[in-house]
């Protein structure tokens, strides 16, 4: 199972460098088939961690530090409350949140009910948000890409401000995490293999973004989010 996970991770990367989302919402939600809550939690963050290092390396030209500062400084702030909630919550009401959020976020982009103006009130509301989510659920990233997709921003830059406020939020809850011993010795070995399954998804994800339609593209991703959201409601309703 884990060799398994580790080709969901580089599709999730794929995937995620193409879109400027997606990684860890696709990973995630698939990592827990194989792993406990806990676990699997963990071992996305570090996935996150490696793919959007990859990310801001590869498109560092593109990024825009006003709009970093103002979607950061909140994203931090409450992905550290959100990540120090994990240990209090139950793991089958947290993945019928997860599911419930996943559902939620793929009807809202898909329809672009979210309406929202270039604002600063809206960097911090959508940094707020979304990393809070994060430490939560282990999955911001969908929704911070909504938020940012309301400043216009062109693709490249697009793409780096995202993976910049991502690697913000991983490097602040993946200790919250390893404190609390979400990962047990025995996946350890993974860790070092994940930083090369997500440089590679990162560059294969980097060569495809000028060859595909991306507002397709988008469409599949938000259909399978939408899919594996249901699942996850369907498994905690029942």
């Amino acid at each position: 199972m884990e060799y398994a996970f580790l080709v969901i991770a580089y599709v999730a990367e794929v995937v995620g460098t193409f879109a400027g989302f997606g990684s860890s919402t696709i990973a995630l939600p698939l990592a827990l088939f194989f792993f406990d809550f806990q676990t699997a939690l963990v071992l996305v963050a570090v996935l996150h961690i490696f793919g959007n290092i990859g990310r801001v390396s590869f498109f560092k030209f593109g990024l825009d530090k006003s709009i970093l500062l103002r979607f950061g400084l909140p994203s931090i702030i409450a992905t550290l409350l959100g990540a120090m909630l994990v240990s209090y919550i139950s793991q089958e009401l947290l993945k019928g949140i997860l599911g419930l959020f996943l559902v939620m976020y793929s009807i809202i982009s898909w329809k672009k009910l979210l309406l929202l103006k270039p604002t600063t009130s809206t960097a911090f509301m959508g940094g707020g948000i979304s990393g809070f989510f994060a430490g939560l659920i282990g999955t911001g990233g969908a929704l911070r890409g909504a938020f940012l997709a309301v400043f216009g921003l062109p693709k490249e830059k697009y793409i780096a401000t995202a993976a910049a406020i991502a690697l913000a939020v991983d490097v602040t809850r993946l200790p919250v995490y390893f404190a609390e011993g979400f990962l047990t010795a025995r996946y350890y070995w993974m860790i070092p293999v994940l930083f090369v399954v997500a440089l590679l998804g990162s560059l294969t994800g980097k060569q495809v973004v000028s060859r595909i339609s991306q507002e397709k593209f988008h469409h599949i991703v938000l259909a399978a989010i939408f899919l594996m959201g249901l699942t996850f409601l369907y498994s905690w309703l029942i």
